[in-house]
């Protein structure tokens, strides 16, 4: 664990990702390549071309979500705030922030001592994050935890009060069912009487809306996913010719989430140096590169329930396009 402090603005960071850890992208790429049907954890689209690429994507049109999420925290931050009690915000993948100063806001202006706790991978968006947020909120007081949410839970400060725990955008989507409840359950682990969870879903709709959500007209989203080749040519010394894959969006009904995939145009091999490994495209194969599940209220209340949580409120923007749900530990 890498540890620094700065007292007088009030900071402290603690690392907890060994040298080039930083995604496992390697351990990933060996796991999903070799796969009779291939697939890449979604976690792997966020360099800093990636993130580039999805803030632009959630300025789409077509692409809901953030704005529909950020609606309802300004309608409800207040609300939210009043009813938790809460003295400190832990912020899983918490990025550059964004959408959670508002949350911010709503604390500050109680008046009472705040914390921030933002965990993330990128140690640059931590560091860069807690300076900021200290400039504008004087007092507040952050201390950032780089690490990967899925593999260092444990590692999160001690509460200094009651807690808020933050899981915004409807990543949790793109978990499966089972290691979405998996995790759900780590979190109600981290929860003493009186603290919550905050966590954004997308909501089932028409398939076309979903689509269009994840295959935009200008082509963005399909520059994002190609983008992960791009990642693996990079860090793994791979010769992937993006050109040679086309974007797929697809809603699947049964399951009820949208799917990314690639498919190859074309039968042909790719090496990734780094792992010593040959992989087989044939024409027109595909590789699935994110899975993003859509919930219904009874689907939420389900996963929570079977992962130790209740639902306290179910909270949607006006068209009923997202929620954010607040959830506490079963019993307390």
């Amino acid at each position: 664990m890498d540890s620094t402090a700065s007292p007088d603005a009030g900071i402290r960071i603690e690392s907890f990702l060994g040298e080039g850890e930083e995604r496992s992208l390697a351990q990933d790429a060996l796991d999903g390549l070799t796969r009779s049907f291939k697939e890449l954890p979604p976690k792997h689209f966020y360099d800093s071309r990636g993130a580039e690429l999805f803030e632009r994507i959630c300025e789409l049109p077509e692409y809901y979500p953030t704005r529909a999420e950020r609606s309802i925290l300004d309608e409800f931050a207040t609300e939210l705030v009043e009813l938790t009690g809460a003295e400190e915000l832990v912020e899983l993948g918490a990025g550059a922030a964004t959408k959670t100063r508002v949350l911010l806001d709503a604390l500050h202006a109680t008046g009472a001592p705040v914390r921030y706790v933002p965990m993330d991978v990128t140690e640059s968006m931590v560091r860069e994050c807690a300076s900021e947020l200290t400039r504008v909120y004087p007092g507040l007081q952050v201390h950032g935890v780089i690490g990967d949410f899925e593999r260092h839970l444990e590692y999160l400060p001690r509460s200094h009060g009651k807690r808020l725990v933050v899981f915004l955008g409807g990543t949790i989507g793109n978990f499966a069912p089972k290691p979405r409840r998996a995790f759900l359950a780590k979190i109600a682990e981290l929860l003493a009487p009186g603290d919550h969870l905050l966590m954004g879903v997308d909501l089932v709709k028409d398939p076309d809306v979903l689509r269009a959500a994840y295959d935009d007209a200008q082509g963005v989203t399909a520059e994002f996913n190609r983008n992960l080749l791009h990642v693996l040519n990079r860090e793994l010394n791979a010769n992937f010719e993006p050109s040679d894959f086309e974007h797929v969006a697809m809603f699947d009904p049964e399951r009820e989430w949208i799917e990314m995939r690639l498919r190859s145009r074309r039968a042909h091999t790719v090496t990734v140096e780094a792992l010593g490994l040959g992989v087989h495209f044939g024409a027109g194969e595909e590789m699935r590169t994110e899975i993003s599940a859509k919930f219904t209220p009874k689907r939420l209340q389900d996963d929570l329930a079977v992962s130790g949580l209740d639902l306290v409120r179910w909270l949607t923007d006006p068209e009923n396009r997202f929620a954010l749900t607040l959830s506490r530990r079963s019993g307390a």
